[in-house]
């Protein structure tokens, strides 16, 4: 496995199969982000959860994902992605279960953060087992691409699906479907998927897992508490604790031969800058998916499903446009892709800059083209990052990614809907609280009035919503615009290394599987 011809191999039928079987766990983290968009009310009407387990029981999942990817990504490096994958696959589907049967809110709580614990350890391991199967940079890149588009559109389509469950099945089913998918995934993965780990991890830095933690999940709190609440004392006190915390983890792993982030994945020249871009790219994508989705309920009163419908439209040509990129990052100099990707994407923040209260296929295609360009750029950043790390750590490299994209997320819902909602307040001074706090306050207080009097107070308050909604989105044309200039600067000239020799298999099986492929 260290000869040049080793190093050189080019993925086979083999490889593309096991790749296909990753897609699977990946395929159903990022659903579970919004499986529980329809299944809350009949949720509600049977466990009688009070407003705050209400909250948890949205938030439990990803606060536990989010907070634990760094340990996970460290972890997979050391004992194996492969036994992590198989590991994280169990312990998903067992919380499905619990989370399925769930008699209490306090259960299904513990269920969906036992889910989140099992997601930090499935999303790392798939995208650095992509880095480890595919060590051909083009076959690499293409399969980031891929990776990037499913999990993007996993997402989008776990609402819709939740949706159709329900029509048929009880809430319950929303979670049980993940069982069969993990029996196979526990099935296959072992069959084709060799293992790799780090031949020389070091020890574990037991206490750099609550320092990590201890860093994440205040801030992503925060973030998101700000988005919902504005800027409360409480919530800028959890992003102080974070960054303190962060600046204690920091300083920790830059003094450690064994840290849990080694100081090897910042050598190379794409893996910092990738990081910075990913987080930027994932600011923009959530902080549109945070009007958007409003809008279509809100603005043009669409029902839930029918909403979660449309938001699909915009994934038919995700699907196309980062292999479209990655096949064009392999004539041009990728920084000028990443560039363009983010050029793209701002225009795509500009139409939607021009929408007025009845807009919605400019919306869509705003949309569509907005995400076309931030799933460019994503895949071709994590594809620069990973390739400029070390293999033995791309554990670690793949859950740096995933943070930084939870981090980004966050900032963008907190920032531009702060943003929004600062013009909509604004545009309602005069109004009655109720009206003046948010659009969905404005709504009941409208149908309450009823009449001609309260349609006028509902078409106010979604003139001043969707006016907040267009400075939103020029703020963010301008933020994009910027990352353009930034991507041709710090990518120009940055060439995918060479892979070095994949890690040794480990057990008769692994080394019978590693011969075949030569």
């Amino acid at each position: 496995m260290t000869t040049p011809a080793a190093t050189a191999r080019r993925a086979g039928r083999r490889e593309w199969t096991a790749f296909t079987v990753l897609l699977l766990p990946l395929l159903l983290v990022s659903m579970d982000v919004s499986v529980l968009y329809f299944a809350i009310p009949a949720i509600t009407d049977q466990l009688d959860p009070s407003a705050t387990q209400q909250l948890w029981i949205f938030d439990s999942y990803a606060f536990a994902l989010s907070g634990l990817l760094i340990t996970m990504g460290s972890l997979g490096d050391r004992i194996g992605r492969r036994k992590l994958l198989l590991i994280g696959a169990t312990a998903f589907g067992l919380a499905s279960i619990g989370a399925g049967y769930a008699t209490s809110a306090e259960m299904l709580i513990a269920a969906r953060v036992l889910l989140g614990i099992g997601g930090a350890t499935l999303m790392p391991s798939t995208l650095a087992l992509v880095r480890n199967l595919f060590q051909d940079a083009k076959q690499r890149g293409k399969a980031i691409a891929i990776w990037s588009g499913a999990m993007t559109g996993g997402i989008a389509l776990g609402s819709v699906l939740s949706g159709v469950m329900l029509n048929h099945f009880s809430w319950g089913s929303v979670f049980l479907i993940n069982v069969p998918a993990m029996l196979l995934l526990l099935v296959l993965v072992p069959a084709l998927v060799p293992e790799f780990k780090d031949p020389a991890p070091g020890r574990f830095d037991l206490l750099g897992v609550p320092l990590s933690t201890a860093a994440v999940l205040p801030v992503v709190y925060g973030l998101k508490e700000i988005a919902a609440e504005g800027f409360e004392p409480l919530y800028l006190g959890c992003l102080a604790v974070g960054l303190a915390f962060g600046y204690v983890f920091v300083r920790r792993q830059r003094t450690r031969d064994d840290a849990m982030v080694s100081r090897a994945l910042f050598q190379g020249r794409g893996f910092g800058a990738g990081i910075g871009l990913n987080t930027v790219a994932a600011f923009a994508m959530m902080g549109s998916a945070y009007f958007t989705t409003q809008y279509l309920q809100s603005v043009l009163g669409m029902g839930p499903l029918e909403a979660a419908l449309w938001s699909l439209a915009p994934s038919l040509v995700i699907g196309a446009a980062a292999p479209a990129g990655t096949a064009l990052a392999q004539k041009v100099d990728r920084a000028y892709v990443i560039a363009g990707g983010f050029v793209l994407a701002a225009a795509g923040f500009a139409l939607i800059g021009l929408i007025g209260t009845d807009s919605l296929w400019l919306l869509l295609i705003g949309a569509g083209v907005l995400a076309s360009g931030i799933v460019t750029v994503m895949s071709l950043v994590s594809d620069m990052a990973l390739a400029s790390a070390p293999a033995e750590k791309a554990g670690s490299a793949a859950s740096l990614l995933e943070t930084g994209q939870e981090f980004g997320g966050a900032l963008g819902m907190a920032v531009l809907g702060s943003l929004g909602t600062a013009v909509y307040r604004s545009d309602l001074a005069d109004s009655e609280p109720a009206v003046r706090e948010t659009l969905g306050g404005a709504a009941a207080t409208a149908h309450r009035i009823g009449g001609a009097a309260g349609e006028q107070v509902l078409a106010l308050a979604r003139e001043a919503f969707v006016h907040g909604m267009q400075y939103a989105a020029w703020g963010g044309t301008a933020l994009l615009l910027g990352a353009a200039v930034l991507a041709a600067a710090l990518m120009r000239g940055i060439e995918a290394p060479a892979p070095p020799a994949a890690e040794p298999a480990t057990g008769p099986e692994d080394r019978a599987r590693e011969a075949t492929y030569h």
